[in-house]
């Protein structure tokens, strides 16, 4: 299959993307279509208050466009009302092929009954849509281990293992302060992300080396919604309130993104706390810029660097090799299941970047410049 010689050469095309996914772009194509005469594919992202979900929809387009197909990039700004609207619309306007990154995985099941009944390919994009059939095929990344890299890099930053989750010999024995975010509830990789980080957590939780004062370990109880930093800095602010007011500090915070991230720095730093000596360990996800800036500076330890270049390469390919009759590659066909069928998905790694790699992981690849990340 396509996907696979596809995904070799995109480093070595890398100069293709890089004006459409490096430097947190404008989301050109929002609401417009361009391209050649392969026929109208339809691109539904969840919001443009994200960098990441900017640079997804600009990746997207121009391998679309590369490969002579017209599109109609959409952003739903985090409404759902609107997002079913915008699939409708694509179905409407003739789309061959659907690529979705759903803001709720749980919405989208008559929207998508039109998309079968018309004979048009689905491709969930990262985020798994649930609750229908009409589902062809998954592009993600491997969202279990991400959740286990961002355990591992806190625990690295504490000095309790390296970033491969190894145990350091003469490791400190604690116990360390730990209080615990995740993502969305209408996200299916948020579960996946907390599962993941968990059972890396759990058995330190259960020994005494972490401790979560406020008591809060259920992902029904740390989710943030929306995955916004506002509502994370909250609930940050609440619980150092309510369970570090006797002058013990946190030691570290499990965020799933770094947008959450931002809004944890923000509740500690009004808290009193200073980076250096006794600033919590903070981990994160999708190497956003300004997060970037923090692991450098020190306010953020570490993020989760998924390459949107290479995802989007897998969605592409998968929607090209269905439009040509062809089957698309796959290597997960198990774990996957969106509860009515188990969706074949290409699953990519992810990458730990904290500040030593920052270079290597980054700035080498093309996915940021060091001038965007020293401005």
């Amino acid at each position: 299959m396509k996907a696979k010689k596809t995904l070799l050469a995109v480093v070595a095309a890398g100069a293709l993307f890089l004006s459409a996914c490096s430097g947190g772009g404008s989301g050109g194509g929002d609401g417009g279509e361009g391209g050649g005469d392969g026929g109208l594919i339809g691109v539904a992202m969840p919001t443009k208050s994200s960098e990441r979900w900017i640079q997804d929809g600009d990746a997207v387009k121009a391998a679309l466009e590369e490969q002579g197909y017209t599109v109609d990039l959409l952003y739903a700004e985090d409404d759902i009302p609107t997002q079913v609207s915008q699939v409708e619309n694509m179905i409407t306007k003739g789309a061959e092929a659907l690529i979705i990154a759903a803001i709720d995985g749980t919405t989208l099941s008559q929207v998508l009954e039109d998309a079968a009944a018309a004979d048009i390919p689905v491709i969930a994009y990262d985020r798994l849509i649930r609750d229908s059939e009409n589902v062809d095929y998954y592009a993600s990344f491997d969202n279990f281990l991400v959740g286990q890299q961002q355990a591992w890099s806190v625990l690295n930053g504490l000095g309790l293992t390296e970033l491969d989750g190894t145990p350091i010999e003469g490791a400190p024995a604690g116990p360390f302060n730990i209080e615990l975010f995740a993502g969305s509830l209408d996200d299916n990789n948020a579960f996946f992300f907390f599962n993941g980080a968990m059972d890396v957590l759990q058995p330190l939780i259960d020994d005494g080396t972490l401790v979560v004062k406020s008591g809060q370990t259920e992902i029904e109880q740390v989710a943030t919604l929306r995955w916004d930093g506002e509502t994370a800095q909250s609930r940050l602010e609440d619980i150092l309130t309510a369970n570090y007011s006797d002058g013990t500090t946190v030691n570290a915070v499990l965020s799933p993104y770094d947008g959450i991230s931002r809004g944890i720095i923000s509740a500690l730093t009004d808290a009193g706390y200073s980076v250096g000596e006794g600033w919590p360990v903070i981990s994160g996800q999708d190497a956003e810029i300004d997060s970037v800036k923090a692991i450098n500076t020190g306010e953020q330890y570490a993020t989760i660097f998924k390459d949107t270049r290479q995802l989007a390469q897998v969605a592409v390919d998968m929607a090209v090799a269905l439009l040509n009759g062809e089957e698309p590659e796959v290597n997960n066909t198990k774990d996957y299941d969106n509860g009515v069928k188990v969706v074949p998905s290409f699953l990519l790694d992810p990458v730990i970047v904290v500040k030593d790699n920052i270079t290597e992981q980054l700035v080498d690849t093309g996915y940021w410049t060091q001038e965007e990340i020293d401005g």
